[in-house]
């Protein structure tokens, strides 16, 4: 029995180890600057709109491709918590997300790639190295 007692103690150390190390690890990754921060901020000064849902997973994709950069993006969240459309998406003609508007009033559909979202904006890329 006494046996038994050391080795559900030493498996929960170990469970709580890992915990901590994939939370310490987690929250490194989280606050490492994206190499597209540049990217995304001249996408937003060039007036580029992304139009999404939070529950769409081609927006949860190109939301990752951007990394933490994504937070310098234009977003614009065009969903309740019940999956309607807000009256803010409704008005704006969106019918499909994710849906990048650009300064000139042009739209493209679905997730794009950052090269489409550079000719399209006059943004320039990072180089890659």
């Amino acid at each position: 029995m006494k046996q038994s007692s050391y080795y559900l103690y030493g498996a929960t150390v170990l469970v709580v180890l890992g915990l901590v190390v994939f939370a310490v690890n987690n929250s490194k990754m989280e606050k490492t600057p994206s190499s597209y921060q540049e990217f995304a901020q001249c996408l937003t000064q060039n007036e580029v709109t992304m139009y999404g849902a939070w529950w769409c997973s081609h927006c949860q994709q190109q939301k990752k491709l951007f990394g933490s950069a994504f937070d310098e993006i234009n977003y614009i969240e065009c969903s309740t918590a019940s999956r309607t459309m807000n009256q803010t998406c409704r008005d704006a003609g969106i019918t499909g997300y994710p849906i990048w508007q650009f300064k000139d009033g042009s739209r493209l559909d679905g997730e794009q790639s950052f090269e489409t979202l550079a000719e399209k904006s006059g943004c320039n890329l990072p180089v890659q190295e």
